[in-house]
C-alpha cells in the first residue's frame, strides 16, 4: 500500500477479494451519471467483464482508500498477442500498429472515483490512481476508451491532458456507446 495525501492505494490482481467494492462504486458512480439504465452498464454485465479482464495474465488494479471508505478505483492489463482490442475500430489501423505481445501496449479498462474524491482539470483520485498503476507497469503505451459524448467531451480532454491522444473510434460491444479510442505512447510521461 502506498499513502497519497490521505489516500492508501493499494495495488492487487485479487479481484475476488475486492470485487464487492468494484461493484459497489461501479453502480453509485455510474447512478451518478444516470448510466445504470444502460444494458450494457448493468451490474451483471459489468461483473462478468470484471471476471473476464480479471482472468488474464497481468491484470492489476489499484484502489484508493480514505480510512476503511474506497474513494474509486482503476483496472486494466496488457493486451495479449491476438487481442481483439483493436478489432472494432472503425478504421482499422495498420497492422503494425495492432501487432500485440503481451509487453508492448497496456489497456486501462476502468476508472471510477466516487463524487467527493473527484478533482477538476485533471487532478484528483483518478490522475493519481491512474499514475500509480502505470507507474511499475513496463508495456511501450497504455490504450483506453472513453465515451466522448459524457460530460460535453470533459473527461476526454481530461485524459487528454494525461497524455492521451484520440486515435479513431470503436463500439467493441453492440449495446456499448461508440468509445473514442485514446492512445499515451509513451506509456511514461
Amino acid at each position: 500500500m502506498t499513502d497519497a495525501g490521505s489516500l492508501v492505494l493499494l495495488r492487487t490482481s485479487d479481484v475476488e477479494k475486492y470485487r464487492q467494492v468494484f461493484l459497489d462504486v461501479h453502480v453509485e458512480v455510474r447512478t451518478q451519471f444516470g448510466l445504470m439504465d444502460s444494458p450494457f452498464n448493468a451490474v451483471d454485465r459489468f461483473d462478468e467483464r470484471l471476471t473476464r479482464y480479471a482472468s488474464r495474465e497481468g491484470w492489476e488494479a489499484v484502489i484508493a482508500f480514505n480510512g476503511d471508505e474506497p474513494a474509486g478505483y482503476i483496472f486494466g492489463g496488457p493486451l495479449a498477442p491476438g487481442s481483439l482490442w483493436w478489432s472494432s475500430m472503425r478504421q482499422p489501423p495498420p497492422d503494425d500498429f495492432t501487432r500485440e505481445t503481451g509487453s508492448r501496449t497496456f489497456a486501462v479498462q476502468e476508472v471510477l472515483v466516487r463524487e467527493g474524491y473527484r478533482g477538476t482539470a485533471g487532478a484528483g483520485a483518478s490522475r493519481t490512481l491512474h499514475e500509480h498503476l502505470l507507474s511499475e507497469r513496463d508495456e511501450e503505451r497504455a490504450t483506453l476508451l472513453v465515451d466522448p459524448s459524457r460530460s460535453d467531451g470533459r473527461l476526454k480532454a481530461v485524459y487528454e491532458s494525461w497524455g492521451y491522444r484520440d486515435i479513431g473510434e470503436q463500439q467493441p460491444f453492440d449495446d456499448s456507446p461508440v468509445f473514442a479510442t485514446m492512445l499515451r505512447d509513451p506509456l511514461h510521461q
